[in-house]
């Protein structure tokens, strides 16, 4: 917090530290560490990371859903109605009052739902892509076109949340691009499907749900919202594991 109470842009936000919240995630990590010890071995075979990089995309993604790194300030008008009562020879009048009151939202980025998939797409896009692929410029092409999908279709699922922020559904997004990736990355000369997957799939979800409705951030009467956060996250998080792993089982 800065001066007189106001929150900086330059500081870190952090999620408030739940015990059960904790517990739950322990539990959920311990139920599926199987399945993060398979999707450690894909992303060090297909995607090529070594798997201690790996296995730190999973648990910076996890840890960082619970950093937000403010980086504006948006001020929107909001009606507020009161009621006064009035009292006039013992008989009591309500009478609607509306007023109008500023509003400051603090827009802030995710660090798990935002900068590390971000940070990992670039690497696939520069660095895995380049080394794997025969033309180079037909792979950048069907990552484009699927991005443009995922982007379409979970925009178009993506609601807005009064108080909270953009919300999506967690499990559509994972079946849109994997089906996606599956009929681009044969096309012409092959692909490889897991870059597709997960580049498509993240940002995909990220541009979708949270980049453009950023318009819609003064209506959602919230004094924080995180992109790639709150009911963001879970989507982009999913996303980015899921839809490699069902590339992986359908191809």
């Amino acid at each position: 917090m800065g001066e007189n109470g106001k929150l900086g842009l330059s500081k870190l936000v952090f999620r408030p530290f739940s015990v059960l919240y904790f517990l739950i995630i322990l539990f959920w990590t311990i139920l599926l560490l199987p399945f993060f010890l398979v999707m450690s071995q894909v992303f060090t075979r297909f995607l090529g990371f070594s798997p201690f990089f790996a296995l730190a995309i999973f648990i910076f993604s996890l840890l960082g859903s619970h950093i937000n790194i403010p980086v504006m300030e948006v001020v929107s008008t909001q009606p507020v109605l009161a009621v006064r009562k009035v009292t006039f020879f013992g008989v009591s009048w309500f009478i609607p009052e509306f007023d109008i009151r500023k509003q400051k939202t603090i827009v802030a980025i995710n660090v798990g739902g935002a900068i590390v998939p971000l940070f990992v797409s670039v690497y696939l896009l520069f660095f895995t892509l380049p080394s794997q692929e025969v033309n180079i410029f037909v792979a950048y092409a069907k990552v484009f076109l699927a991005l443009i999908i995922v982007t379409v279709v979970v925009h178009a699922v993506a609601r807005p949340i009064r108080g909270l922020g953009i919300a999506t559904p967690a499990f559509l997004p994972p079946f849109i691009t994997a089906l996606t990736s599956l009929a681009l990355y044969s096309l012409y000369v092959p692909t490889n499907p897991f870059v597709i997957a997960y580049v498509s799939g993240t940002l995909g979800t990220l541009i979708g749900a949270d980049i453009l409705n950023l318009d819609k951030v003064s209506k959602l009467g919230s004094p924080f919202v995180s992109i790639g956060g709150a009911g963001t996250f879970d989507g982009i998080y999913l996303t980015g594991l899921m839809s490699v792993f069902l590339v992986l089982i359908l191809i």
